[in-house]
């Protein structure tokens, strides 16, 4: 008898999936023009720590901090002004 429930309870966790309607499912949210932009600036956040924690480890010479923080900051704000440009040219198109 639990074994015929046990099979049972599988079958119907294996079936119910199929009865579901895709005018049953959710709308998907749309996707930001800016996503993989804003992404990008949370790796370069994320770069910058590191960089630091490992400068003041001592893993880095002062020289290679400077140089490597400059061209990270340098990436950051390009980011920056790509996500700006987007968004202004979004909002242009909404107030039109």
């Amino acid at each position: 008898m639990l074994i015929v429930a046990a099979v049972a309870l599988v079958l119907l966790a294996f079936g119910l999936p199929l009865w579901i309607r895709t005018e049953d499912l959710p709308e998907p949210e749309p996707v930001s023009p800016t996503q993989h932009l804003d992404d990008r600036a949370a790796s370069l956040y994320e770069n910058l720590r590191d960089l630091q924690g490992e400068y003041l480890m001592g893993k880095l010479s002062d020289e290679d901090y400077k140089s490597t923080k400059q061209d990270v900051q340098r990436e950051l704000a390009r980011v920056k002004a790509e996500i700006a440009t987007i968004e202004g040219g979004a909002v242009k198109e909404a107030k039109a």
